[in-house]
């Protein structure tokens, strides 16, 4: 049985805006981070979970999360501002009992429960697996003056989204490195379109909606009286 690592980052991906800081908008007064590692709680498979700040938010981190994350044995880490600095941050903090490591937005707190078992059931298919969104409009090719040059037709993207799965070896390479893989090295499995980004304020009504949707699992019970508690 694969046994996961899972690397919660609060950084934004490569190309996504940081606007607000998409991991800490709130919702119903409660920032988005915790629904994000509320995913991972309360799996038999899961060994592991570590949230990376920024190494200036560390200490408030800390402070304002360290309490509610430690009932759970969740760790708070610090790390750089950039996505892949984060990433680096952890590779030599993966357990030693991890298989593979499961790396997700902390700006992406709605994702299907079916989506996130169908890519660990996967984990032993490729070395690298992601879940990815189709687009469902045209897309215009601009160029730097924002001039339209080309129409491409959406059925040959798909949106990259997380989680996404590394084989323990594989993203440990990738993280000493810092090298992003070749994307033909990566698997990827159709996921849900209500697996949204939040990357600001703005967007707070839509993952609510996308929020609402999600179908809901057979809840395991808590382990405490404390993680049934603190979320």
């Amino acid at each position: 049985m694969s046994i996961f690592s899972i690397v919660i980052l609060t950084a934004p991906p490569p190309g996504q805006s940081a606007e607000a800081g998409g991991a800490f908008v709130k919702i119903d007064g409660r920032e988005i981070l915790y629904k994000s590692v509320e995913l991972f709680l309360n799996r038999d498979n899961v060994k592991q979970i570590q949230v990376v700040f920024a190494q200036d938010l560390l200490e408030e981190a800390k402070r304002k999360y360290g309490p509610h994350f430690g009932f759970s044995g969740v760790k708070v880490v610090g790390g750089g501002p950039k996505w892949v600095d984060q990433i680096h941050a952890v590779a030599e903090k993966i357990s030693a009992e991890a298989t593979h490591v499961i790396v997700h937005d902390a700006a992406r707190p709605a994702v299907p429960y079916t989506d996130l078992e169908a890519i660990m059931d996967a984990a032993e298919s490729a070395p690298i697996i992601g879940l990815a969104t189709p687009l469902r409009a045209t897309l215009v090719e601009m160029d730097e003056g924002g001039n339209p040059l080309a129409y491409h037709l959406p059925g040959s993207f798909m949106q990259l989204a997380t989680p996404q799965i590394f084989e323990r070896e594989r993203f440990i390479k990738f993280a000493s490195s810092k090298a992003e893989p070749h994307p033909s090295e990566i698997k990827l499995l159709k996921g849900s379109a209500l697996n949204v980004r939040v990357g600001g304020g703005g967007d707070v009504s839509l993952a609510k909606a996308m929020l609402s949707m999600l179908p809901k699992p057979k809840i395991k019970a808590p382990s405490s009286p404390f993680e049934e508690a603190q979320w």
